[in-house]
């Protein structure tokens, strides 16, 4: 693409100001509008789904796990497409792509009814004939999982990591706040969507929303990489401090083949695996946790807003001091959260256990910030920015969709969640002990 090409309709290298501050901004604007895919935004359609599509709770989890292992399998794709055509055309592409899947999702009734109509000998014996919208949802969730939380996650994610390198942990704060809170008050915001138009219009409302409104914004305002347009990131030279810790840079960029060859990619890939498996699980069963536990569903909700508050405060610090020190060190402290919220699982009961939690999912939570978004690029280089973090990316989905799965299954067999946490809490015991050794590759 020629340098006209990229400028249009205006150079940034022109602006005032760093442009990587706008890009900050729309950076973080992109990671928001990935809400619909995150497991955040389907859980507030889930049992909406449940009644309109009768299929059981179980089922729908299922199809939620296919659809979500399916898109990790293509996240690396995903990440090369990215690093061959940049952040401005796969946003653009992406955004269109996740308007339509929440069109063809805000449909998935009538279609169900109209295949069932259409088929009625198709699992005629099943109770309630759940396997076309079993499949009908598996294909939903596969590319709303794909175009949301991958896809588009990973190219605004990227993007601003780009922009910034002695900065990076600074950026990463502003941005990891903005998205904190806006996650977490982002329930509120759907329950309004579904109250104003219903659960199938919000899912039309948010397609326009995302793929005429941010689509055009995206082509406006996203750009790839400083040096294209005559900068370089931070905008300036900046000379590392004493204080600044060597580490912040990576030794030199790596290919894909050669980052996972190394001891420190496994280490925080599977890190982040763990994160995401367990606090999806956490999250998409909290109600039944409670319950199960002998506390209330208003206790459930309860905890997600001085949990996001806790998130906050250790995704502005971690950012800030990940400048400073090894990140290996932010890893371990993630990893100490995922300890504590299995262990309020197991012991969870009125008082000091519901704090444990709290604490427990907000640290995780907060430096997940910290650790995804910076250590791809901070390790590994931007050369190959795409392709390392797409594949890292997609084990972190897979764990997102093998949690959930995992926790039902030992209610199930067990009738309590304690025995899932466990497990999770022996693999991160012994994540934690590898993270003392993860240093960055040279």
């Amino acid at each position: 693409m020629n340098k006209k090409v990229k400028d249009f309709p205006f150079d940034p290298g022109r602006w005032p100001f760093f442009y990587g501050w706008i890009v900050l901004g729309f950076g973080t604007m992109g990671m928001l509008m990935s809400v619909p895919g995150q497991t955040v935004g389907v859980s507030v359609f889930t049992d909406f789904l449940i009644d309109a599509l009768s299929i059981p709770r179980n089922l729908l989890s299922l199809a939620y796990l296919a659809g979500t292992i399916g898109s990790a399998l293509l996240l690396t794709r995903a990440g090369k497409f990215y690093d061959r055509f940049g952040a401005r055309t796969m946003t653009v592409i992406v955004s269109i792509g996740l308007g339509l899947v929440l069109m063809y999702l805000s449909f998935s009734e009538a279609i169900t009814a109209g295949l069932r109509s259409l088929l009625p000998f198709v699992g005629a014996r099943a109770p309630g004939n759940v396997i076309i919208p079993f499949i009908i949802m598996s294909f939903g969730f596969f590319m709303l999982r794909f175009m949301g939380q991958g896809s588009l996650t990973l190219a605004s994610r990227n993007m601003v990591m780009e922009w910034f390198e002695k900065r990076r942990g600074l950026a990463n704060g502003v941005l990891g706040v903005a998205v904190s809170f806006g996650f977490s008050y982002s329930p509120r915001i759907l329950d309004g969507f579904i109250e104003q138009f219903t659960w199938q219009g919000a899912w039309r409302v948010m397609a326009v929303m995302i793929g005429v409104g941010f689509a055009l914004l995206a082509f406006l305002f996203f750009r790839d990489k400083p040096e294209d347009h005559g900068l370089i990131p931070d905008g300036k030279e900046i000379t590392a401090s004493s204080r600044n810790h060597p580490e912040t840079v990576a030794a030199r960029s790596f290919t894909l083949p050669e980052a996972r060859k190394t001891f420190t990619f496994w280490v925080f890939t599977l890190g982040l695996l763990m994160s995401g498996l367990i606090v999806t699980a956490f999250t998409f069963h909290v109600v039944s946790i409670f319950e199960t536990s002998g506390l209330t569903r208003d206790q459930a909700v309860a905890i997600f807003f001085p949990s996001s508050i806790v998130a906050v405060a250790f995704q502005f610090t971690g950012s800030y001091i990940s400048d400073y020190i090894k990140l290996k060190f932010v890893l371990a402290m993630q990893l100490a959260g995922m300890v504590l919220l299995c262990l309020g699982v197991v012991i969870l009961d009125q008082g000091f256990p519901v704090l444990v939690v709290i604490a427990g999912m907000g640290i995780c939570q907060g430096l997940f910030g910290v650790n995804g978004n910076l250590a791809w690029a901070r390790f590994f280089g931007r050369g190959h920015l795409g392709a390392v973090s797409g594949f890292a990316t997609a084990w972190m989905v897979a764990g997102t969709a093998v949690g959930p799965y995992l926790f039902s299954l030992s209610l199930d067999s067990t009738g309590s969640y304690a025995g899932a946490a466990i497990i999770s809490l022996v693999i991160v015991a012994v994540l934690m002990v590898g993270a003392l050794f993860a240093n960055r590759p040279e």
